[in-house]
């Protein structure tokens, strides 16, 4: 890999860096199938959290590269788009949790990754927007389907509509982050998030993540059968017999993922 790297921690959790700091890793279709790749590997893995971050504290993402954008034909265009929405969904929908932690710029493509996690942290000098519109395009990795469904239509549209940038304050008030941190505390802000999800039983987690998803695609009474389904099917699990029972003998759960 050029332009993403990966750690990992012997509590679980996976960090992934967009490392392309000369053009404030902002995406071509390299560093989109990177990511991609990167994601499709630790599937294999079930790590217990996955964080996503942008190297360098100038800017988490950019956005993409307008320079490799500008020469492109309408079917490359739509490659691109479509390469972007493979990498979105696999954010989406792996089955751990996962934790963007924003510094600097999270325009376009960058912000579009953010929407594609399920939990978002923001140093106090990031920067949000869609500019989008102001180059004679609109957002194509997902952020005319996601943002609505985070912040709710109005707001989604004014901010893809008019390509302005908010700051980290107004994406905390608009819900668009769960958490504003100082500065250059962005990555480790998430490291404690994660290291909270990890603690748990993290069958438990990946299908609360299941069922939560599943909100989005079906009405309610559809989505509480299936909740239903998963909280059942936990109770066939090693970690919710260990979880209860140490709850009854009053001591710390040690859960094994099984």
């Amino acid at each position: 890999m050029d332009y993403v790297r990966l750690e990992r921690d012997e509590s679980g959790i996976a960090v992934l860096t967009i490392d392309r700091q000369e053009k404030l890793n902002a995406l071509n279709p390299q560093v989109t199938e990177e990511i991609g790749q990167t994601l499709l590997d630790l599937e294999r893995e079930f790590p217990r959290a996955i964080i996503v971050t942008g190297a360098g504290d100038r800017s988490f993402v950019a956005g993409a590269d307008i320079e490799a954008m500008s020469t492109m034909p309408p079917l490359e265009a739509k490659r691109f788009a479509e390469m972007g929405h493979a990498a979105m969904a696999l954010l989406d929908r792996t089955p751990v949790p996962t934790i963007a932690a924003v510094n600097g710029y999270a325009l376009g493509g960058g912000c579009e990754i953010a929407l594609a996690c399920d939990l978002r942290v923001a140093a106090e000098n990031a920067v949000f927007g869609f500019p989008e519109v102001s180059l004679g395009i609109l957002p194509g990795m997902g952020g005319t389907q996601r943002l609505p469904r985070l912040v709710g239509p109005a707001v989604a549209k004014e901010l893809i509509f008019t390509g302005r940038r908010i700051s980290a304050g107004e994406a905390h008030r608009i819900g668009l982050v769960n958490r504003v941190v100082p500065r250059g505390e962005a990555l480790e802000a998430a490291r404690e998030m994660a290291a909270e999800i990890a603690a748990n039983a993290p069958l438990a987690v990946r299908h609360a993540k299941a069922a939560a998803n599943r909100a989005f695609d079906v009405d309610l009474i559809s989505g509480l059968e299936y909740e239903a389904d998963q909280f059942s099917l936990l109770f066939s699990t090693e970690d919710a017999r260990e979880g209860m029972g140490a709850f009854v003998q009053k001591r710390k759960a040690e859960f094994r993922g099984r």
